[in-house]
């Protein structure tokens, strides 16, 4: 009965296995978004007039071949979700990966060798913390937008928004790496591989960068959730992904022209899907944070 009681204490709560069913749901429908899509939203000549602001299937007009109705271009809402949530998914872990690769790198250095390299990394994180996510993307998407031409920019949108993005999410893995890093370095394997003559590189890949991962994966994964939400803002606001690769926050965009008109749906579902995406992502990042955490565990 012990044995059971602590293997049932293990196992996540009901909520974060609903939550990692969410998300994975919603990966698989992103990967194979092409095949599952009664339409390719990117196909302009798919698109119908005749077919436009349809309601959704449960409400009175509704058209079964549009399960939640058309958009005011005659788009299949379900097909345009798909390729949006697509969008905003790719472009919300390429932010965190980015942002994890330049954060993880420069806590590692600033970390072990300290002094000078370390007030300088640290000043610049100073720096960039005091200016606000949301203002340093919008900067940098806007500087991009008005020195290369259109064209370029509709070609490059996804990693002009994920650099946006990242340009001020890396500071968090730099400090959480940098003070591991500092803790790690007094360890007596760490010395032993410096008297053994082991090259920084090595030491800091081989044996200090392992051990600062699982702090690494917490982040990543709660900040993941933020950045799925920035580039919806950025969307938004117009200084996102272009209307013809929308992302989820592009589709909201279109829809609020129309949120007080009767035509709801066109808001309501691309938000929906966003907040179900955002709720799932920021539970499993709850749960991973207080599974990891030394003090949690030792109880």
């Amino acid at each position: 009965m012990a044995t059971q009681a602590r293997l049932l204490h293990r196992l996540p709560p009901v909520s974060v296995m609903i939550a990692c069913l969410v998300l994975a749901i919603m990966l698989v429908l992103v990967i194979f978004a092409p095949i599952i899509a009664p339409m390719d939203p990117r196909d302009v000549s798919s698109y119908s007039l005749m077919d436009m602001e349809i309601p959704p299937i449960f409400m009175e007009g509704g058209d079964p071949r549009f399960l939640l109705g058309t958009d005011n271009q005659g788009r299949d809402l379900v097909s345009v979700i798909l390729f949006g949530l697509r969008i905003s998914i790719l472009i919300g872990i390429g932010a965190v990966l980015f942002a994890a690769a330049v954060g993880v790198a420069l806590g590692l250095i600033a970390g072990f060798f300290g002094g000078l390299v370390d007030s300088i990394v640290m000043r610049i994180a100073d720096i960039l913390v005091s200016f606000p996510t949301i203002l340093v993307a919008l900067l940098i998407s806007g500087i991009a937008r008005a020195q290369l031409d259109a064209d370029t920019v509709l070609t490059w949108a996804p990693l002009i928004l994920i650099v946006a993005i990242a340009i001020n999410e890396w500071v968090q893995y730099a400090r959480t790496v940098r003070a591991s890093s500092m803790v790690e370095i007094s360890r007596d394997y760490v010395r032993a591989a410096k008297v053994i003559g082991l090259p920084p590189r090595r030491i800091m890949l081989r044996h200090i960068l392992p051990n600062v991962m699982s702090s690494v994966m917490v982040i990543a994964t709660i900040n993941l959730a933020g950045a799925i939400l920035t580039e919806a803002t950025l969307s938004f606001l117009g200084a996102g992904m272009p209307p013809t690769y929308p992302s989820l926050g592009t589709l909201i965009r279109i829809g609020n022209q129309f949120l007080f008109s009767g035509l709801w749906w066109i808001a309501v579902m691309p938000a929906t899907v966003l907040v179900i995406l955002v709720l799932a992502v920021n539970i499993i990042g709850d749960y991973l944070r207080d599974r990891f955490n030394p003090k949690l565990m030792a109880r």
